[in-house]
Parts: C-alpha cells; structure tokens; sequence
C-alpha cells in the first residue's frame, strides 16, 4: 500500500460508508417490491422501462444492453426469460439483419403500466419523501457530478431535458 495515499478525513469517510450503505441497501429494497408486486427483478423491470420509452418500444440488444448497463450475454438471458411470460419478444433487426431488436409486447406494457405506480412509491418512500425539497436538489446535482465521472458516455444517463418529460415535453412521471 502506498504511503502517500491521499487517506479520506473522517467526514469524508462517514458519506461514503453512507453511499455504500445505500448502494448495497436501496436495490434490495426495489427487488422486494417488484419481486411482490410483479414477480420481477429490478433488472427486469429496467429492461422493461426502457421498452415503454423507446420508440415504437422497441430497441436493438446492443442499445438495451447500453441503456440497462447490461452485458449482452446476461441480457440476452435475461429477455429470453421475460420472452418465455411473453413481456417481450425478439425479432431480426430490419435495418441491419445481424442485429436482433428486443420489442415490448401489449402483455409487457400492460406489466409496466401496473408495475409502475407501486415503483414510484417505493422510490418515494425510501428516497424522495425522506429528503426537503432542498436536498432532492441537492442530491440531483451530487449524482450528475458522480455520473459525469462513472458514466461519461450517458449510457444510463439521459439528457437532464428528456428526463421526466412525456412525448409533447410536459412534465410528468416517468416508469422507471
């Protein structure tokens, strides 16, 4: 270990130890609650979130894999068990027959459409609700400043316009 580690001062230390605890804790949380509410993972219900906001809610696996943070070996698993409860189906992309598109069914919407208000709730009650309206603000900027360094690309980091907008730019909820 090198000597000259830039060592974190114990405030410091007391927020990461914190981030950790809530990065450990919070997927847990979300699990349980799809698992009871859907028989879904969070994982699962990601890959289904972001189908109901693509266009036409389809997209191709390299582009879901991108967006859910996903290899393509473990999406691929992933998508065909959501196709085997008929959530989601595949199909040769028509522009570019070597790639496959993962497309939403009415089934797999229907699920999102239910599954997203006990989603919004849960995220309310365990992280919104606790926090005043300052430190949502605050906790927004904090996690653009970390996404910046953990996420340069945007991959799972639309841009601040898109998010919580619908189709004609107005606020409003959004499934995930």
């Amino acid at each position: 270990m090198p000597s000259d580690a830039l060592w974190l001062t114990p405030s410091e230390l007391r927020a990461w130890l914190g981030l950790v605890a809530v990065a450990e804790l919070l997927p847990a949380q979300l699990d349980s609650q799809l698992q009871h509410d859907a028989g879904l993972t969070h994982f699962e219900y990601q890959v289904l979130a972001m189908l109901s906001e693509a266009r036409s809610r389809t997209l191709r696996m390299s582009d879901l894999a991108r967006r859910t943070n996903a290899t393509l070996p473990r999406l691929s698993h992933v998508v065909r068990r959501l196709e085997d409860r008929g959530l989601v189906e595949r199909a040769p992309c028509a522009d570019d027959r070597r790639a496959t598109n993962a497309h939403l069914t009415a089934a797999g919407w229907d699920l999102v459409v239910q599954t997203a208000p006990g989603h919004v709730a849960t995220a309310r009650a365990l992280v919104v609700d606790a926090l005043s309206a300052e430190q949502v603000a605050q906790l927004e900027d904090l996690t653009r400043t970390m996404l910046l360094r953990l996420d340069p690309e945007g991959r799972l980091t639309p841009p601040l316009d898109e998010v919580g907008r619908d189709d004609e730019g107005r606020d409003g909820a959004s499934a995930t």
